[in-house]
């Protein structure tokens, strides 16, 4: 019995689409930016505009893993 390649279905195709990946790295660079401000210095204010970027960004980089993994 010969099998298919699993590399040519559908869902291998997707999940290589050079697009997810750059949502992902936009994602994690976003977050990146919101941890550094958290740390950067000690302000109620700086710290809820560093917290909503950071959430914004760790949205930004699961929807893209959900759109690897919806493949």
């Amino acid at each position: 019995m010969e099998q298919t390649p699993k590399h040519n279905t559908e869902s291998m195709k997707r999940a290589n689409e050079t697009s997810i990946y750059k949502l992902m790295t936009v994602g994690v660079l976003i977050s990146i930016l919101g941890v550094y401000l958290r740390f950067a210095a000690d302000s109620t204010t700086l710290s809820i505009v560093s917290w909503v970027i950071l959430t914004i960004g760790s949205i930004i980089a699961c929807k893209a893993v959900f759109k690897i993994l919806d493949a």
